[in-house]
């Protein structure tokens, strides 16, 4: 299965989602809103705790698709300048199930990974 890949996030986020399949996502990072936006397409991503760099052939993770996607700009306060804008994208997500990456693709930015499906007895997360 193919799905675009969402790193470095928090594993109590990871745990969250396995044990209630429906979750709301808010990603900040600006490599993650990228990948939301170019997963729009494909309708699956690839969660994992790991970090961007980290991610390789048997790195563990989530397969979860999306359900709905929605950007806003958020203004936060900044101590050189009066204020500063963040892009948020929310994500409703469903889990699909646990994944192990068999292949790795970078375009641009984003890494896209084919994933093999697991058995919960096969993972080492958490």
């Amino acid at each position: 299965m193919e799905a675009i890949t969402l790193a470095g996030i928090a594993r109590r986020v990871l745990d969250e989602l396995l044990r209630s399949p429906y979750k709301t996502l808010e990603i900040r990072g600006a490599r993650n809103v990228i990948a939301l936006e170019r997963a729009r397409e494909l309708g699956r991503v690839f969660i994992t705790y790991e970090t961007f760099q980290d991610v390789t052939v048997g790195t563990e993770g989530l397969l979860a698709e999306i359900l709905r996607l929605e950007s806003m700009e958020q203004r936060i306060p900044w101590e050189e300048s009066d204020e500063r804008e963040v892009t948020v994208c929310r994500a409703q997500v469903r889990l699909l199930g646990l994944g192990r990456i068999v292949e790795v693709r970078k375009r641009n930015t984003v890494l896209v990974v084919r994933v093999r499906e697991m058995l919960p007895q096969e993972m080492d997360i958490g």
